[in-house]
This record gives structure tokens, sequence and C-alpha cells, in this order.
């Protein structure tokens, strides 16, 4: 018996595919299992930014302090007012999933903003396209859209050898043991 089981019912995104479409903005108050909280020192511009660029919108504002975003269910920032901010962007890096048809929209619009903050979009050995944005207050930012899966491909080729075996690729049924 494995201690893992696929939990896909409860993640908000979609199964790979052309037309995977991305699930509505979601409203509703939660307790947030994971959140990024960004230093700003220009509110007005972090929240344009934001929600213009990265597709967030303004869940809720504590004025003068705190604005509180959000993409997706479980896709949480919280933008909070600072003295002084990062003067380069971090090594390290926070991801949001999107969908493919979300992913050069999303780079285009966070190029409009600011021409010289997006890198990509690239393909990943793990069979996903990456955008990766860096924002006004200097946070690396990476927008993730899985591809489908061709059992065939390089991409799975590369998961199997890591572990992960892809329905159809040929070896059992794609049951990834400790992985699943």
């Amino acid at each position: 018996m494995s201690d893992h089981f696929n939990a896909f019912e409860i993640s908000p995104v979609p199964a790979p595919g052309p037309d995977a479409t991305p699930p509505e903005p979601f409203r509703g108050i939660y307790g947030m299992p994971a959140f990024v909280t960004v230093p700003t020192g220009d509110m007005a511009a972090s929240v344009d930014f934001w929600t213009r660029g990265l597709g967030f919108f303004e869940l809720f504002t504590v004025p003068g302090r705190l604005v509180h975003l959000r993409r997706w269910a479980f896709q949480d920032v919280l933008l909070v007012t600072a003295a002084d901010v990062p003067e380069r962007a971090p090594a390290m890096s926070v991801g949001f999933a999107c969908v493919l048809s979300q992913v050069e929209p999303l780079a285009e619009a966070c190029r409009a903003l600011r021409p010289d903050s997006v890198e990509g979009p690239r393909d990943t050995p793990w069979n996903t396209r990456d955008v990766t944005v860096i924002t006004p207050e200097n946070a690396r930012i990476v927008l993730t859209a899985a591809k489908p899966l061709d059992p065939a491909g390089e991409e799975a080729r590369y998961l199997e050898a890591v572990g992960i075996v892809a329905p159809g690729a040929g070896r059992g049924d794609g049951d990834n043991g400790e992985h699943a």
C-alpha cells in the first residue's frame, strides 16, 4: 500500500491539453495552505504589474499596509508596504501554474509593462512551458504550464529515467509506485 494518492480532484490546475481552460478566479476566503509575501516600496506600481501583467486580482486591501492578490485558488500573494526592497532578484523563485494558452499572453503583458522583465518562454525536460518574470519588487516569478505528454516523446523518456512512467509509455500501465 502506498502513502501517495492521486489528488488532482483538489487541485484547481486543469489537465494539460490544447483545449485546457484556466479555472475562474476564486474569490472565496480560506485558510491559505501557502502564500508568498512580497515587500514593496511602491504599492500602486506593484499592484498594477501583478494585476495587468501577471493576471492576479485584488482580493482585499488593508490601506497603507497590505494588498492580498490571487489568481486561482491557492495562488495567493501578499504585497506588503516596506521601506526598502532588494536591489536584485534572489536566486529563489516562486512558481504559479497556468495553462498553455496563458503563457504567451502573460509574457507579452509583462513585457508591455516592463520590457526587460521576462525570460522565455522555454520548454523544460519535465514537460512544461515556463516564463520567468522579475517583478518591480525584484521577485522572481515562474509561470508554468504543463504540456500534453507524448508517451513516446523525449519528455516521457526523461520522466521515465527519473522514475515517473507516463500511461501508454510502454512500461506497465503508468503506475508510478511511490510517485503516484
